[in-house]
């Protein structure tokens, strides 16, 4: 009896080490591949970007001689950065499903996107769910939070043309004016087409709960899985991009000429987009960077309102804003219920559709990435050694 109470003894010891040696083994090869994960995106960086800027500089007359040629030259390059981002996430196996209104055959027109915001992810999440959506990436502008102009990206979208704006009462009047000038500047000059903006101008657990407050204050909504949107820069690029009809709505013809001297049409498209993550955990870009939390599906919801039906006046336009975010607040209470998007009204059953990257064209703009910072180092320190 002693000697069979001795062999279980020693074997719930001997269990519970190759568990503890199997956790170890688990958590050091998490490590690792954080580690070379790491290493490999800070050597992407050091190469892509870097590349990004001498092509552009010596581009320079082009932009002087033709300047349509030259942005579109400087959009596929950006393209190429966005989707290099995006393969950090795919290859940890951080996908995407979408869900709601197909937005690709609209991906020639102009529109602005308004989408929730719960982390940092929610940027990585946009840049890869839109590489298949034709020219959007590389003709799309970007407003963001002004602590991404010191970012390893900053510097890219401060030449692609993004606005960062600043946050808090004390600078919005102001950022409302750069704002306008910005997109006076630089929208038409440069040909874009989708302009994408956080409405909430925050994280969501940043501004959950000041939200709250402000709604019960002021007999609005009770919101936990967004906030309620701010109107200032939806309402600038809203009177700034399009014509306005006489009863409030905006028209579909704004009669700006872009490069090429012809008439644009203005935008035609508010597409309002709700990120879900599983469980309500946000990814962020620690998670993108060093990918130590298991495959995740991002989902992704999108409806599309023509901008006819989008009042401009800014009372009218506050309540439709409102009622974009009561609708978000019902589509995630959904998605986090059952796991699934709501269907659309009149229809059964949502269908998704899974959003895929070809893996050949990802390896393929990383050799040309590190082909390209190769060679410029090579001529860089040719001339240098020249020279000196």
């Amino acid at each position: 009896m002693l000697f069979g109470c001795f062999c279980d003894i020693t074997s719930t010891v001997w269990i519970t080490m190759a568990q503890l040696l199997d956790g170890a083994g688990k958590l050091g090869w998490t490590l690792l591949k954080a580690v070379l994960r790491f290493v490999f995106m800070f050597i992407n960086n050091c190469v892509a970007i870097p590349s990004y800027c001498l092509y552009l500089l010596v581009l320079q007359p082009l932009r002087i001689w033709h300047s349509s040629t030259f942005w579109h030259l400087e959009g596929v390059m950006f393209k190429w950065l966005l989707a290099m981002v995006s393969s950090w996430g795919w290859i940890a196996g951080y996908t995407v499903t979408e869900w709601g209104d197909d937005v690709r055959p609209i991906s020639e027109d102009e529109a602005m996107v308004i989408v929730n915001h719960q982390s940092t992810g929610d940027v990585c999440t946009l840049m890869m769910c839109l590489q298949d959506k034709g020219m959007v990436v590389r003709k799309m502008m970007w407003l963001m939070d002004h602590v991404f102009k010191y970012t390893n990206f900053g510097l890219v979208s401060l030449i692609h043309g993004d606005f960062f704006i600043r946050q808090g009462k004390a600078h919005r009047d102001k950022q409302l004016v750069y704002l306008k000038d910005h997109l006076d500047k630089y929208y038409h000059s440069r040909d874009r087409k989708w302009i994408v903006l956080f409405p909430e101008g925050g994280f969501l657990r940043k501004r959950r709960e000041t939200s709250q407050i402000f709604a019960k204050k002021h007999s609005l909504p009770h919101l936990t899985h967004v906030t309620l949107p701010r109107l200032g820069a939806t309402h600038v690029i809203l009177k700034t991009l399009s014509a306005q009809h006489e009863n409030g709505s905006v028209a579909n013809e704004s009669g700006t000429p872009n490069q090429t001297g012809k008439k644009r049409k203005g935008l035609q498209w508010v597409i309002d987009v709700t990120i879900a993550y599983p469980k309500a955990r946000p990814m962020d870009i620690q998670t993108w960077i060093f990918g130590y939390r298991s495959a995740t599906v991002t989902h992704v919801h999108y409806r599309m309102y023509p901008i006819k039906e989008v009042p401009v006046e800014e009372q009218a336009l506050t309540d439709w804003l409102y009622q974009r975010f009561v609708e978000k607040e019902d589509l995630l209470a959904h998605f986090y219920d059952t796991g699934a998007f709501p269907p659309p009204e009149g229809q059964k059953e949502a269908i998704s559709r899974q959003m895929t990257l070809d893996p050949v064209w990802l390896c393929v703009i990383q050799s040309f990435a590190f082909v390209s910072g190769f060679m410029w180092y090579s001529l860089l320190r040719h001339l240098y050694c020249g020279m000196f």
